[in-house]
């Protein structure tokens, strides 16, 4: 059996190098020339960790990263509460009891180097996938160097790769009003390797530890309008200086970003699958995004091999859809609460979010933050048993 993955980022990526290490034969598309640059995604949870122990890349992303045990919302400078990763996780996620940040091109380069060491290909770049068809036998991807044949196709080229395929196209869809800005700068706090969310009635201001000595900072912005004059980096100093009490001189550029919810209705149908940002696309604020999408890899994997094995899908890709669609759904409210908690509410709103914050228990908290509510977490072995 052939399986052709489109795209070539961390999920894909994982995937490549699974399905190296367990034998099966497969191929990677990808459009863009090199790997992406810069930090985007930087939290990778126990659960993901742990979905990609037995791969060997979750080796390298301890090897790298920071490791942050514990988190606190303020308010006004003062604890409202704190939230422990390391008092919540039981079972496999024991073993990982903290959230790993690193830059994502970091994590991607973990990943790459960890397929490479199965013997992966390298992947076949400057190929746009134009189209997929399930033949029925067989599919045919459609590129703008030609076709291609292969018995499986995984769509996991993140949302740019929904227009592909009529799976990846019908999804349940919505849009945010909410921006924000962010950068990642020195470190010039005495916090340590603590995350710290900053409640304030003019929006969130999320400040997450690096290594190297970096501080990631993220600030809720009300949503432009066509007057509005925007300058990123001064909003984020602002930001900084109204909602934590602290000098932003550190930041001369910061990026903005908008936020969406997206999940198809299927992930899999005949020979075509998708996962990754191309089926499930949530809020960032919280940072489940990628981690769902490696989580995807990590179970789809064993199962690919079974296919290959046995010369036809096996019967429990229908629960791991399910798991799969049940977790992007999970983490999708969880992205929409905490993006409707980091507005800003003014003061009278401001202060029952507070409120609401304090009388959370901090392990619930904790769970939802580290993805424990995932139906994955803990990576259970999907492989088919022989009889």
């Amino acid at each position: 059996m052939r399986v052709v993955i489109v795209g070539a980022g961390p999920v894909g990526a994982l995937l490549g190098g699974e399905l190296a290490r367990l034998g099966v034969e497969h191929a990677t598309l990808e459009s863009r020339e090199a790997p992406g640059a810069g930090s985007r995604a930087i939290g990778i949870h126990s659960a993901a960790l742990s979905a990609m122990s037995a791969s060997g890349v979750t080796d390298r992303i301890l090897a790298a990263c920071l490791r942050v045990r514990e988190g606190e919302a303020r308010v006004g400078g003062k604890t409202a509460t704190t939230i422990r990763f390391d008092a919540v996780h039981t079972g496999s996620l024991a073993s990982f009891p903290f959230v790993a940040t690193l830059p994502q091109a970091a994590t991607e380069a973990a990943i790459a180097a960890t397929a490479s060491s199965h013997g992966a290909a390298s992947p076949e770049r400057g190929i746009r996938v134009i189209d997929v068809v399930d033949t029925g036998s067989s599919c045919r991807v459609v590129t703008d160097r030609g076709d291609i044949e292969a018995d499986v196709v995984v769509i996991a080229a993140g949302s740019r790769s929904r227009e592909i395929s009529r799976l990846t196209r019908d999804g349940e869809r919505h849009a945010y009003p909410d921006g924000y800005v962010m950068a990642d700068v020195r470190d010039d706090t005495d916090e340590g390797p603590r995350a710290i969310v900053h409640l304030h009635p003019d929006g969130v201001l999320e400040s997450f530890p690096l290594p190297g000595g970096l501080r990631r900072y993220v600030a809720w912005r009300r949503p432009a309008t066509a007057e509005s004059q925007t300058d990123d980096a001064a909003d984020l100093r602002d930001a900084l200086a109204r909602r934590a009490g602290s000098p932003g001189d550190a930041i001369t550029t910061a990026t903005s970003f908008g936020v969406g919810r997206f999940v198809v209705r299927r992930m899999h149908r005949g020979r075509v699958l998708a996962i990754g940002d191309a089926a499930h696309e949530v809020s960032p604020i919280g940072g489940q995004g990628l981690n769902l999408g490696l989580i995807d890899a990590a179970t789809l994997a064993p199962l690919l091999a079974a296919w290959d094995r046995a010369g036809e899908p096996p019967a429990e890709l229908a629960a791991w859809e399910r798991r799969r669609r049940a977790a992007a759904r999970v983490a999708a409210r969880i992205a929409a609460i905490n993006t409707l908690a980091g507005r800003g509410h003014g003061r009278l709103g401001a202060a029952t979010r507070e409120a609401g914050i304090r009388l959370a228990p901090a392990r619930v908290l904790a769970r939802a933050y580290g993805m424990g509510f995932d139906p994955d977490a803990g990576a259970p072995d999907l492989t088919p048993q022989t009889r």
